[in-house]
C-alpha cells in the first residue's frame, strides 16, 4: 500500500509557487487562503492523569492500511483546524491511513462557537516543552490498538514537543518514526530573533493578543494563580520573552524565561534519539535564525535526518502553478516519508 507514495514528489529539492516567493508570503498565504475544515474528524474527551481534559480529533475516514496511526500535534496557538493541520489529515485520508489529531490544552476549538477556544480544568496551559500529555495520548493508543504503529508528526511548537519527546526516550518503541518541520529547536534564540522587524513583530502580536486573554482567564478562574502571575506584567507584554517571564515561567514551574527556554529546547534533545526521524525546515523561516539550523543539524543523533531547504517559510512550503493550485509540498513529504518508513 505505501511503496510509491512518495513517486512524483522531488523529496530532494522544493521549487516554490512563482506567486509567492518570499518567506512571508510563503508563511501567510495558507492561513488566509486554505480552508479550516477539510476533512471529517470524529472527537473524543481523554481525561488526563491530572483530572483535566485533552481533546482528541480522530480522522473519519475509510482506512484501508491499518498497520499504523498517524499522531499529530499542532503550533503554537494552534489547533486541528490549523490550515496545515487540515492539510496533512486530507493527505493522510487520500492515502487511506488512520490519524488523530491532538489539541493542546486550551487549543481546540469549539465546532458549536466559530473561532472560539475551549478553556481547560486545571491551572495551566502548555507549552514547547510540555511532553506529558503526547506521552499520555501514545500509551493509550498503544493500549487500544498494540499492533498498530504510531508514526508522529509536529509542525512548529508540536515538533519541538515531539523530538524532546524522542530524546527523552531514547529506545522507545512506541512510536515507530517521527516528523517535523518548521521546528522553533532553540526557544531563546527563536525569541530573540521575532523582537526585530515590523513583520516579524506583527507575527508575534498575534500570538500575544491570544495568549494574553488565556492568562487573564486563567487567573480569574484559579485564585491560586493570583500570587504566581503578575497579570499587569501580562498585559504589558511586547515580546515572546515578556509573556514567557510573566506568564509561561511562573504558570508551569521555571524560574523565568531562560529558564523555560534552557529546559525546554528540543536542540538540546536531538542527541539522544533513537527512532527514525525526518526534520524539516526553511532556511528563511522568519520565526528562526538560519545558522540555528546547522547547529541543531550537528548535535542530531544518526537516526535523525535533517532536510533544510532555502525558502518555505514558516509552515510553508507552497508549490503550484498557480493560486488555484497550489501543492503542500512539506505536507505530502511528511506523509510519504513515515508511511515508507513504518512498511
Amino acid at each position: 500500500m505505501t511503496a510509491g507514495i512518495l513517486r512524483g514528489l522531488n523529496v530532494k529539492t522544493f521549487t516554490p509557487a512563482w506567486f509567492l516567493r518570499g518567506p512571508h508570503a510563503q508563511t501567510i498565504w495558507g492561513r488566509l487562503a486554505r480552508p479550516r475544515r477539510l476533512v471529517k474528524l470524529r472527537r473524543e474527551t481523554l481525561t488526563t492523569p491530572d483530572g483535566d481534559e485533552l481533546l482528541l480529533d480522530h480522522l473519519d475516514a475509510p482506512v484501508r492500511d491499518e498497520r499504523f496511526r498517524f499522531v499529530l500535534l499542532h503550533g503554537l496557538e494552534g489547533s486541528t483546524n490549523s490550515v496545515y493541520m487540515q492539510g496533512l489529515l486530507s493527505v493522510i485520508a487520500r492515502h487511506g491511513f488512520a490519524a488523530t489529531a491532538v489539541n493542546f490544552r486550551s487549543c481546540a476549538r469549539d465546532p458549536e462557537r466559530v473561532g472560539r477556544s475551549i478553556p481547560n480544568r486545571r491551572p495551566r496551559f502548555y507549552h514547547s516543552g510540555e511532553t506529558s500529555d503526547f506521552d499520555f495520548v501514545v500509551r493509550t493508543l498503544r493500549a487500544r490498538e498494540p499492533n498498530v504503529r504510531l508514526l508522529a508528526a509536529g509542525a512548529s511548537l508540536g515538533g519541538n514537543v515531539v523530538l524532546k519527546w524522542l530524546g527523552e526516550h531514547p529506545g522507545q518503541t512506541d512510536v515507530a518514526a517521527a516528523a517535523t518541520f518548521s521546528v522553533p529547536y532553540d526557544l531563546g534564540a527563536g525569541s530573540k530573533h521575532l523582537e526585530d522587524g515590523l513583520i516579524r513583530r506583527f507575527y508575534v502580536n498575534r500570538f500575544l493578543a491570544t495568549l494574553k486573554k488565556k492568562t487573564k482567564w486563567l487567573v480569574a478562574h484559579f485564585p491560586e494563580m493570583h500570587e504566581r502571575v503578575d497579570l499587569k506584567a501580562v498585559m504589558r507584554a511586547q515580546t515572546f520573552r515578556d509573556i514567557d517571564n510573566a506568564a509561561t515561567a511562573p504558570i508551569h514551574g521555571f524560574r523565568d524565561a531562560d529558564d523555560y527556554y534552557a529546559r525546554s529546547s528540543s536542540i538540546h534533545f536531538l542527541g539522544a534519539i533513537t527512532t527514525p526521524t525526518l526534520c524539516l525546515s526553511a532556511a528563511d523561516d522568519p520565526f528562526l535564525p538560519a545558522e540555528v539550523l546547522e547547529k541543531a543539524k550537528a548535535v542530531a543523533s544518526p537516526a535523525v535526518e535533517f532536510h533544510i531547504t532555502e525558502c518555505g517559510g514558516h509552515t510553508g512550503f507552497i508549490a503550484g502553478s498557480a493560486p488555484w493550485r497550489c501543492e503542500y509540498w512539506a505536507e505530502e513529504l511528511v506523509v510519504g516519508w513515515l508511511a515508507e518508513q513504518a512498511r
